[in-house]
């Protein structure tokens, strides 16, 4: 019987690295996708498959869609192009740099490592802007609910989609204001995580209060800080058992929906933003039954 890849719904981990592939024209696709879904747990190596990686094998699966561009945006928010996604989970950087060049030795046939991005547990959880991060998520059977698929069938049940963006932070802007004005842009006050009630409008928590969309647009948030000598900011993970929820969220923070942007543009800026598929488990192994594999 199939299950969901348990990483997905675990706390963060001490330390993650992100690595993102494209397809090599000139490689054994299939048998690199064999081979991954025998090195893959789960749990310490989360999978997401994109969309051209089913065209380049000639099925489909229901729902897997590429990256949203709103015409209505006013501010930009970028659509990139990645083909499978792996989230490396631990606790030890150094085994995650062995696991690192083990997974790309496997998929070298049939994959590119395009880029890697080193991630990790900020405090008890926090962006680099010191608010804890992931307040509003469901949990327990919500959470289950909410980023597993069930009902759809062989194959398909227990997996997830994933949205995926890369945010640049400007630390010594964000940081330099009074902290009421920090507390309003998030809209929770930093001291206490406690949600500010008279927010302004453009507030983050007041843009993406999840229960006030129709349907409620809960995801699953499984983001964490990344740095590296030249920048920092956030890796944006959202769970789901499609991208409905995702798309709302993100359709009203740009402003395409009533025309007021949220205040995070202010000092954070997306350079990435993508949608993959993570595949249920069979037997401790990837089911790429979907795939025809």
């Amino acid at each position: 019987m199939s299950s969901y890849q348990t990483g997905i719904l675990a706390d963060v981990p001490a330390q993650a690295r992100y690595l993102s592939f494209s397809i090599d024209a000139d490689g054994d696709l299939k048998e690199a996708l064999r081979q991954l879904a025998g090195f893959a747990d789960g749990d310490a190596t989360v999978v997401g498959i994109g969309a051209s990686v089913t065209e380049a094998v000639a099925t489909e699966v229901a729902g897997l869609t590429s990256f949203p561009i709103f015409e209505d945006a006013l501010v930009e928010v970028p659509a990139t192009h990645s083909d499978l996604w792996c989230w490396l989970r631990g606790d030890d950087r150094g085994a995650l740099v062995h696991r690192t060049h083990q997974l790309v030795n496997l998929l070298a046939d049939g994959f590119i490592c395009d880029q890697i991005i080193d991630g990790f547990r900020y405090d008890i959880g926090r962006d680099l802007t010191g608010y804890e991060d992931g307040t509003e998520n469901p949990v327990d059977e919500e959470a289950l609910k909410c980023a597993i698929v069930a009902g759809a069938g062989a194959g398909m049940d227990g997996s997830s989609f994933v949205a995926v963006q890369q945010w640049v932070h400007n630390l010594d802007d964000f940081l330099s204001r009074p902290q009421l004005e920090q507390d309003e842009t998030i809209g929770r006050r930093k001291s206490d995580n406690e949600e500010l009630e008279d927010a302004p409008r453009t507030a983050h928590v007041k843009r993406t209060a999840q229960e006030d969309f129709s349907p409620e647009a809960f995801v699953v948030r499984r983001s964490m800080p990344w740095a590296d000598a030249a920048h920092e900011g956030l890796v944006f993970v959202a769970f789901g058992h499609s991208f409905d929820a995702f798309e709302a969220l993100l359709e009203r923070m740009v402003g395409a929906d009533d025309g007021e942007i949220d205040a995070l543009f202010s000092f954070t800026t997306p350079v990435t933003g993508s949608y993959f598929w993570c595949p249920p488990m069979l037997n401790g192994k990837l089911d790429l039954r979907r795939l025809g594999l």
